[in-house]
């Protein structure tokens, strides 16, 4: 499998930050990423690095990369994918054959992995709504299948049990209109988001409970404020971008001032949605 070491991963990641990695490791395959893991069970996985911020000093171990994990199988309108599979790739694919369910991924920057971990969603429609199964690793027993992976918010079996998703299998419906909701939720999204032209790692801080982690911070005024090269968007709050060579560091101490203004205004703890290596909150 390729293997490459001092790997500069900044390239890589959605944010433009990051050093070098001492290993990193692209298994072309469920085996090889079966046999890496357990070679360096200490190893960190990463798939599309869209949701993760990567310390400007570099990670002094062993990463695991699922992009190479790509492979999208269509039988009827079951649609099973591996965990390298970016979304928008699997939506449009999914709109060719004229099924139905995955729209919502068509403006995501992040890999299916990442998405079935998380259970992303957008527009009225989740990962959840349409997984009938996951083939995942899992630290006991090694390659499973899973159809009940407890999905929630924006979480899923896998962030408490450390499984890491390798394949994906949908159940869609056939619709003739799939294209139509793809072009709604794109423009949504660019309404509503930072275009990856300004680097980011998508939405920085979950949703409280019954509330908006973007509107608690726009009503603590940090829509603008900078720290280093890297800033909150203009358009909304709960979002950084990285606008002039910005380091892990700039990002992190931004995220404690966010945090700050909204436990000292309103006593919530916001918790962070994006992932972290070589580097915490």
């Amino acid at each position: 499998m390729l293997v490459e070491y001092d790997f500069d991963i900044k390239k890589l990641t959605s944010f433009k930050i990051g050093g070098k990695i001492a290993k990193m490791i692209f298994p072309e395959n469920n085996d090889e990423f079966v046999r890496a893991l357990e070679e360096y069970p200490q190893a960190f996985v990463v798939g599309n690095l869209s949701n993760l911020l990567v310390s400007s000093n570099g990670y002094n171990g062993v990463v695991i990369s699922t992009s190479k994990l790509n492979q999208i199988k269509i039988d009827g309108t079951c649609v099973t994918a591996g965990a390298g599979v970016r979304g928008p790739k699997l939506s449009q694919t999914a709109a060719e054959y004229g099924l139905s369910g995955l729209e919502f991924m068509i403006g995501f920057p992040g890999s299916i992995g990442g998405e079935v971990y998380m259970n992303a969603g957008a527009n009225g429609q989740c990962i959840a709504d349409t997984l009938k199964c996951a083939k995942v690793y899992c630290p006991e027993s090694g390659l499973i299948t899973l159809a009940d992976l407890g999905f929630g918010y924006r979480t899923s079996i896998c962030q408490k049990k450390d499984y890491i998703v390798l394949e994906a299998e949908f159940e869609l419906t056939p619709c003739k209109n799939v294209k139509e909701k793809m072009d709604e939720n794109l423009a949504f999204r660019k309404s509503h988001q930072p275009s990856l032209s300004l680097p980011n790692c998508g939405s920085v801080f979950k949703n409280p409970e019954r509330n908006s982690a973007g509107r608690l911070l726009d009503e603590c005024g940090v829509k603008g404020l900078e720290v280093g090269g890297v800033k909150v968007w203009e358009n909304h709050a709960n979002f950084i971008v990285n606008h002039n060579n910005g380091t892990s560091d700039d990002v992190i101490n931004l995220m404690h001032e966010m945090q700050k203004r909204v436990k000292e205004k309103f006593d919530i703890e916001l918790k962070p949605e994006i992932r972290f290596l070589g580097v915490a909150l």
